[in-house]
């Protein structure tokens, strides 16, 4: 099995943006999307010409703003939404897809944006997330996957010295709150196969970034360490455009 996990910034931008055709290239058995950006009808108008999926979709309460999907050859046994923290809940960042043998959870985590002023929110979400996780761990294998807005070491991105402590993705803060998930044995799966390879999966639009691979790694699949044993490879897709992020994934 392929699972793949792509931020495509507007799902109904991405769909003008050769969607379909990199969705078919990819084949993805499983497709996890964060920041779809649109409500849950319109996040389904906007994938109707897609088939051989189930889908399902978890909008913020906010128009136009954040939200995530999953898109499934297999149908889940049960999909929930949030993790039960109304505060949380409303911006349509986590959506729980449960199959046989795992968990699969697919997480657009709040950037703690320009001045860092919403880092206090973003550290508290990430106790909550990982209590989350947690707790679905104690019942069956755990994958985590997302956009995780963090870079956890300075080989995940270009830029350290400019953005330590300056730029949200990569303050001690949130540096710490990725130490946590793993040190309750969750594995950076991409690190667990390449551990000196620099590779990102977000760049920003302007000055040509992306073109001069100025990027971050903030794209993750985050596995239970005891399933690690089932995962073969994991992979980072920077031919695949459509987006300021690329598709990432792990294969079972």
């Amino acid at each position: 099995m392929k699972l793949i996990s792509w931020n495509v910034n507007g799902i109904r931008a991405a769909i003008k943006k050769e969607f379909a055709a990199s969705l078919g290239s990819m084949n993805p058995d499983v497709l996890c999307l964060q920041e779809t950006k649109a409500q849950d009808e319109q996040v389904l108008e906007a994938l109707q010409d897609i088939f051989g999926y189930h889908m399902y979709t978890n909008s913020a309460i906010k128009k136009g703003y954040s939200g995530t999907a999953i898109l499934s050859k297999t149908q889940p046994l049960n999909v929930s939404k949030g993790i039960g923290i109304p505060e949380h809940d409303q911006e349509g960042r986590v959506l729980t897809a449960e199959f046989k043998d795992y968990f699969l959870v697919n997480t657009y985590v709040p950037n703690s944006q320009n001045g860092l002023k919403r880092l206090p929110y973003r550290q508290q979400w990430d106790r909550d997330m990982l209590a989350y996780l947690t707790r679905l761990d104690t019942k069956k294998p755990v994958m985590w996957c997302g956009d995780l807005n963090v870079a956890h070491k300075p080989i995940d991105l270009k830029n350290v010295k400019a953005n330590y402590n300056k730029t949200a993705g990569y303050t001690q803060q949130e540096i710490d709150g990725m130490d946590q998930y793993h040190k309750k044995g969750f594995v950076d799966s991409f690190r667990h196969f390449y551990p000196e390879e620099e590779k990102y999966s977000w760049w920003s639009y302007r000055m040509n970034a992306r073109e001069k691979n100025v990027g971050w790694r903030i794209d993750y699949f985050l596995i239970s360490a005891p399933f690690m044993s089932q995962i073969e490879n994991a992979f980072i897709l920077n031919d695949i455009y459509g987006s300021d992020h690329c598709p990432v994934g792990v294969e079972l």
